[in-house]
């Protein structure tokens, strides 16, 4: 794909075909770029005289909807069903997909206006949406829909620790790692992630944080759901509640995590069993943001996501330092990250 491609007066061009296939074109409409999350996608809000406003996800070349992850996705979402953007129509030559407009409060957002987080409400509804994918995606399951066919394997969940090292350790931090660190790294890695793989798999969205759940006329709508997968069943849980973008103390964090487990299936497990298991978790997931932050600023020349590493960090810390088995890793680790000694 050429650059030219994905300028945004390039896409500002594609638009313009598209409306114009559309019927009005651009008279009485207005078109303002919105800012879009790490991945290659640009968005766009369309506000028309004649028409409610909507979203246009702008892909960087021509796609094909039907086979497209977020399109499958979206129909298996829906028959669970939870609320998620109304598509409303779409042009695969352009590579523009038509959305309903769901505003500009996202669950961050909403947080940060009324901080202290209250856990009621939202956070409610948010938890009880992890509650119904994860029954109905029992009952749902089927290999015409994606995520069905991939997991967070072993090999993924190590993939995503080696992530960390590379992008976080030693190209954020700058950290000379000896052949035995890294031989040492590994090893913690690969214990994390084989008590990671053999847990019970449920379907996850895969990235069910703060940004990615947007408040719309009073009730949380799931967005960004493209990368669902199969997964422990604290993958989302732990998304919501370790959040990096929002605080959420640790009271709280203890009462949702008690109305999440009030809410499923009765499963044998007790309370601080399921506890360890979402730390664990918890560890591996923060990790993982890390190397994205760290990612998002070496390799994309992105900062933005350098404010967020402080909080993870915390995360990171409180999760080494609850449990002796981590000891080794978190001495590994504080030889090139000060925050973790």
């Amino acid at each position: 794909m050429s650059e030219s491609s994905t300028t945004p007066s390039a896409a500002l061009a594609r638009i313009d075909r598209f409306l114009g296939t559309a019927g009005p074109g651009r008279r009485g409409t207005t078109i303002a770029r919105l800012t879009g999350d790490a991945g290659e996608r640009q968005y766009f809000r369309v506000l028309r005289d004649d028409a409610a406003p909507h979203i246009l996800a702008v892909h960087p070349g021509p796609i094909t909807f039907a086979t497209l992850s977020f399109s499958n996705v979206a129909t298996l979402l829906a028959a669970v069903p939870v609320p998620i953007p109304r598509i409303l129509g779409y042009s695969d030559a352009l590579g523009i997909i038509a959305l309903e407009d769901l505003g500009d409060v996202t669950l961050q957002a909403h947080v940060d206006a009324t901080s202290p987080v209250d856990p009621t409400e939202l956070y409610w509804q948010a938890i009880s949406y992890i509650n119904a994918i994860q029954r109905r995606g029992r009952e749902l399951a089927s290999p015409d829909y994606l995520p069905y066919g991939i997991a967070f394997d072993e090999e993924k969940l190590v993939s995503e620790l080696q992530f960390f090292t590379t992008h976080f350790l030693q190209a954020h931090r700058g950290a000379v790692l000896s052949g035995p660190v890294q031989r040492a790294l590994a090893h913690e890695y690969t214990a994390i992630a084989e008590d990671l793989a053999a847990e019970p798999r449920v379907l996850c969205h895969r990235d069910y944080h703060s940004r990615n759940l947007m408040v719309h006329n009073g009730r949380l709508h799931i967005i960004d759901f493209q990368d669902a997968r199969m997964g422990p069943d604290t993958y989302d849980l732990v998304s919501l509640l370790r959040d990096s973008y929002v605080d959420i103390d640790h009271g709280q964090v203890d009462a949702l995590i008690a109305r999440f487990l009030a809410g499923r299936a009765a499963s044998g497990e007790d309370a601080p069993t399921f506890r360890r298991r979402f730390d664990l978790m918890a560890l591996q997931r923060s990790l993982k943001a890390l190397g994205t932050f760290g990612f998002q600023a070496t390799s994309k020349g992105n900062s933005a996501y350098i404010a967020f590493v402080p909080r993870t960090l915390g995360h990171v810390g409180a999760h080494l330092g609850r449990y002796a088995r981590f000891g080794r890793l978190r001495t590994l680790l504080a030889d090139y990250v000060p925050e973790l000694q």
